[in-house]
């Protein structure tokens, strides 16, 4: 029996992940990336989780459409700061911080099911 998520063509499908960087849908990313359903962006401006702030989301924000963001905090979860949270919530962006391998995967499982889904995903290292 097939499992495998059934996701509609041109949609951005993160492959793998790992130390350094990402594959989505058959390219590579060195470093943070931003991923929408139908685009990858190089996350400019984020190097480390601790220095995330508002207009670090701010290609996010603008862009519209998107209703859950999933952060990739790195190796390990860590809590997204109540200033960040509320900003993309008035948004109207529900924001939830994780590791990033469990934010690659839940990112797929979203797409799949056709939600409004964006990833912000720093490199695993």
């Amino acid at each position: 029996m097939d499992v495998t998520p059934l996701i509609p063509a041109g949609r951005q499908v993160i492959e793998s992940y790992g130390r350094t960087g990402f594959r989505v849908s058959g390219v590579t990313f060195d470093g943070p990336i931003l991923v929408f359903p139908d685009a990858t962006l190089r996350w400019a401006g984020a190097t480390a989780f601790a220095d995330l702030s508002a207009g670090s989301f701010a290609a996010v924000t603008d862009r519209g459409g998107v209703e859950i963001l999933l952060v990739g905090c790195g190796r390990r979860m860590l809590p997204l700061a109540g200033a960040l949270r509320a900003g993309l919530r008035a948004a109207g962006i529900v924001a939830d911080a994780m590791d990033t391998g469990a934010a690659c995967r839940t990112y797929n499982v979203l797409l799949a099911e056709d939600r409004r889904v964006a990833a912000a995903l720093l490199p695993a290292g």
